[in-house]
């Protein structure tokens, strides 16, 4: 009986570290937010969002909106390259104040192509990914 002998540790070479650049959607750096029924966020560059994948609001003290702090929604609408609209109703939620702060206020995809994988015609081999979750796109 012969064994397979062990094939070891991953030489760092084979193993890159993650580089966020090269996921997408990546995490944008919010400039406004318009309150009300539906939040209308405006990001600082043109974000990578689509239709139905769900995101979630990260915001630091002193930026005002704090209510909306880790509120998580599904954006609805793209009217513009850098501004997105998810179904958080924020109507009763505190004007945001940009900050020249170290921790600035972020909008966040959630998932990942680990968890995002789905299947939905049983064995076949057709596979479809969630919105939201993340694509590498790097070079290697």
């Amino acid at each position: 009986m012969t064994f397979w002998p062990f094939i070891g540790p991953i030489a760092p070479y084979r193993n890159p570290p993650i580089e966020p650049q090269y996921y997408a959607p990546s995490r944008e750096v919010i400039t406004a937010i318009v309150l009300g029924i539906n939040t209308t966020i405006t990001t600082l560059t043109n974000h990578e969002y689509v239709i139905g994948q769900e995101v979630r609001l990260l915001l630091p003290y002193g930026s005002g909106s704090r209510q909306l702090d880790e509120q998580t929604g599904l954006v609805i609408g793209i009217p513009a390259l850098n501004q997105v609209v998810i179904n958080i109703n924020s109507t009763l939620a505190d004007p945001f104040l940009t900050t020249p702060y170290r921790n600035l206020p972020q909008i966040i995809p959630i998932g990942d192509v680990n968890t995002g994988a789905i299947n939905p015609f049983g064995r076949s081999f057709t596979y479809k990914h969630i919105p939201g979750s993340f694509i590498n796109i790097s070079p290697e």
